[in-house]
């Protein structure tokens, strides 16, 4: 874990005082990082991985490969 000293406006820190729980903070905070800053590369090539084995995309990839030729199939 890293610890960190943060900056924020006082009414940002009201409202978050409001909504959470002192023993929460840190996980909120980090979980709304998280969300902002999105998925990780690896998070991303993982899924695209799993997504490439399901049976609907792989036939639709089938049916898009007629449209990367150079010629016009006959």
């Amino acid at each position: 874990m890293i610890h960190l000293n943060i900056t924020l406006d006082p009414e940002l820190y009201r409202r978050i005082k409001e909504r959470v729980a002192p023993k929460k903070l840190s996980a909120f905070i980090a979980d709304a990082v998280r969300e902002k800053l999105g998925p990780s590369l690896a998070e991303l090539e993982q899924a695209y991985r799993e997504a490439s084995k399901e049976p609907w995309r792989q036939e639709l990839a089938g049916d898009w490969m007629a449209t990367e030729c150079e010629e016009w199939p006959d």
